[in-house]
């Protein structure tokens, strides 16, 4: 086999990998506050693209502390006027950004259904195992300065990533590189994998 063809097939097994971004699930551990701390702040996925799939992860570990602050009350997971809400800011802070606003608001919907699949998970597994629940809940007023924080970070990142990302192929290589880079297998459980392919859908422009 030629360099050639071993590169192509190399490039052709990674897209092919990449085009399936849900990593197979596991049994959803109870997240813990060490395993949540290590994976922000160990944060390094490999790639043009892994400062961006950090944020993303950060995100998705701040579900956690969505779902703690929700459960057992009369907040709802689904809360279709708030979310609506979050992307009219994003369409406005994208053109600030020079983003543009309508690829940040599918972008950021992906966030926002990422951290329901977390949210409805954790719901699930601590309903199923009380003594698993949390013990404290997290005020959802900083919780949201906190995502407000991560929204002006990640913006930054979809600007800085836009040569990249505009190039669906390279795009796809380089988020598989990112989303399966030893920090992200390490750090994320199964509930965790599944919910970060739901955030990067949508990371790479469409097939022309």
């Amino acid at each position: 086999m030629s360099k050639r063809t071993r590169r192509i097939a190399v490039t052709a097994l990674t897209v092919a990998g990449a085009m399936s971004l849900t990593v197979p699930q596991a049994t959803a551990a109870a997240p813990t506050t060490e395993t949540t701390s290590s994976a922000v702040t160990t944060a390094g996925s490999f790639g043009r693209l892994g400062p961006l799939t950090d944020l993303v992860v950060e995100r998705l570990l701040v579900s956690d502390d969505v779902a703690a602050s929700k459960f057992g009350t009369t907040s709802p997971i689904e809360d279709p006027v708030r979310e609506a809400q979050v992307l009219e800011q994003v369409r406005k802070q994208a053109v600030g950004a020079g983003v543009d606003p309508e690829a940040a608001a599918v972008f950021f919907r992906d966030q926002i259904t990422a951290s329901k699949v977390v949210q409805k998970g954790l719901f699930d597994r601590w309903t199923a195992h009380p003594d698993e629940a949390p013990t404290t809940r997290p005020d959802l007023a900083e919780i949201r300065v906190r995502l407000d924080r991560l929204t002006t970070a990640l913006l930054g990142q979809l600007k800085a990533t836009e040569g990249v990302r505009a190039r669906h192929v390279p795009c796809t290589v380089q988020l598989a590189l990112a989303t399966t880079s030893a920090t992200v297998l390490r750090d994320l459980d199964g509930l965790h994998r599944e919910a970060l392919g739901s955030a990067v859908r949508s990371t790479c422009a469409p097939r022309q």
